[in-house]
């Protein structure tokens, strides 16, 4: 014969009121090795969805308040008749070459690809 835990409430409110401390120790069991976490909700009687959202609560790291600072380093300004730092130009967009071989096969490669590797890889496709 099992025995069931039946709980009454007798009072007008219906909810009931955990504390952090229940609320923890709830929380806590679920992550003992082996546990279940519906069985962890049945033995304190609440739905798992509660004891998720606890979970969930309890769980959740929260990101730092106080803004990260970055070191900075000072340096002495530049004489006047100092040639600026080279600007760096973004490279030209490549544009696609679509190389016809004949019985269908196409090959596409970039416009600035190496010409020695290109040449090498058609003499492959050609012995095909």
């Amino acid at each position: 014969m099992t025995k069931h835990q039946i709980e009454f409430i007798t009072s007008v409110e219906r909810r009931r009121r955990w504390s952090r401390e229940d609320k923890e120790r709830l929380v806590a069991a679920t992550f003992e090795p082996e546990a279940s976490i519906s069985d962890v909700a049945r033995s304190a009687g609440i739905h798992v969805s509660q004891l998720f959202r606890w979970r969930k609560e309890l769980c959740q790291i929260s990101a730092p308040l106080v803004p990260q600072l970055v070191p900075v380093e000072v340096a002495e300004a530049l004489p006047a008749s100092a040639e600026p730092p080279p600007v760096s130009r973004p490279r030209r967009k490549a544009s696609m070459v679509t190389i016809e071989l004949g019985g269908g096969r196409r090959l596409r490669v970039e416009s600035d690809v190496d010409i020695e590797a290109l040449g090498r890889i058609l003499d492959v496709l050609e012995r095909r």
